[in-house]
């Protein structure tokens, strides 16, 4: 029987490496990895690895990593193209409040990595399943905001 760390590692290289729907797909290309485990098993590992589901840019729901606003991509895209399409639609803002509009089931990974990024600038986010409203300082311009979130969204600018 394989450790856990190789098969959290498993499941991680198998996520990153084709678009999994679920956890079927995502047990049989374990199993042919090597790896014998229940769903109840898998289910709790997916946990641990702060797993989630995202529209791929096909629109299907497929399992993402955190900290992953790139999503699944098809295979023919250039690195160039894979920036352009980090989900991103628009960003607009109302005094201290940002509204950030993204494509169906980009929101909550993307206020993810804002929240855990370091930005005095940006006090929190609340996140739907396509629009992100961030609560900014007081003191913030919305050019800081906006350089501050080009290191996350390559293509705001």
């Amino acid at each position: 029987m394989k450790k856990k760390s190789n098969r959290l590692d498993a499941i991680k290289m198998i996520i990153s490496g084709k678009d999994v729907s679920s956890q079927d797909e995502l047990l049989h290309a374990l199993s042919k990895e090597g790896f014998e485990l229940t769903q109840a098993t898998l289910s709790r590992d997916l946990k641990h690895l702060k797993v989630a589901k995202a529209a791929n840019m096909n629109g299907k729901y497929v399992y993402v990593l955190p900290n992953n606003i790139m999503y699944k991509r098809t295979n023919d895209q250039t690195p160039s193209e894979m920036l352009m399409n980090s989900g991103f639609v628009s960003l607009q803002f109302s005094g201290n409040i940002a509204v950030i509009r993204t494509r169906p089931g980009y929101a909550s990974s993307m206020a993810y990595d804002i929240d855990n990024r370091e930005c005095p600038a940006i006090l929190g986010t609340i996140a739907g399943d396509d629009t992100i409203m961030l609560v900014v300082d007081e003191d913030a311009s919305p050019n800081e905001v906006r350089d501050f979130l080009s290191l996350i969204i390559p293509n705001i600018k």
